[in-house]
């Protein structure tokens, strides 16, 4: 195995853990955005506040972008196994 292949194969996983990633931290990053400028507005100081409507965001992405996240990381996987036999000679 070379070093670019080792390199491309890297760089494919890294993208493929982003997009998977992406729509639930997204999520997740636009509620607690919300809230804070909630919080900010009415000086609610609570901190344990936030950590509900993320929760529920995030829960929702998972189910939401559930079936299109396991189809990436599926066919990351097939890509990765199909080309077993060119990473090993």
């Amino acid at each position: 195995m070379t070093d670019s292949v080792v390199i491309d194969l890297g760089r494919e996983a890294l993208l493929t853990v982003l997009l998977v990633a992406g729509p639930m931290l997204g999520l997740g990053l636009a509620v607690g955005l919300l809230v804070s400028i909630l919080q900010a507005t009415t000086q609610i100081q609570e901190q344990t506040l936030a950590f509900i409507p993320k929760i529920v965001a995030v829960l929702g992405a998972a189910v939401l972008f559930g079936p299109w996240m396991l189809r990436v990381m599926v066919d990351f996987s097939v890509r990765l196994l199909g080309n077993l036999h060119t990473f090993a000679g």
